[in-house]
């Protein structure tokens, strides 16, 4: 049994989680928000090399999910290699 497994099973269920909590988010968004909590990833191409997809897809769902007021920002682009540097807000005071 590989020593990951229950790591990439907690993973999936907490991006199953954040879906089910909103469900206009899709899986790669919820992952993105997941990867940031646990920081896992803070940054489309490491994101995307950790889960094996492509980074073109990751982008298009990170540029989607920043539109989305509060839910994560973009604090910095590499123009030279495509790369988005992404955390999730501030928590707001009680």
């Amino acid at each position: 049994m590989n020593e990951e497994t229950p790591e990439v099973d907690r993973f999936l269920a907490l991006v199953a989680a954040v879906q089910a909590r909103d469900a206009r988010l899709t899986t790669i968004q919820a992952g993105l928000l997941v990867a940031a909590e646990l920081g896992i990833a803070h940054d489309s191409r490491a994101f995307a090399q950790r889960l094996g997809i492509a980074h073109s897809l990751v982008l298009r769902e990170l540029h989607a999910l920043a539109e989305r007021q509060g839910v994560l920002e973009i604090v910095k682009r590499d123009p030279r290699t495509m790369r988005v540097h992404y955390r999730l807000p501030p928590a707001s005071p009680p």
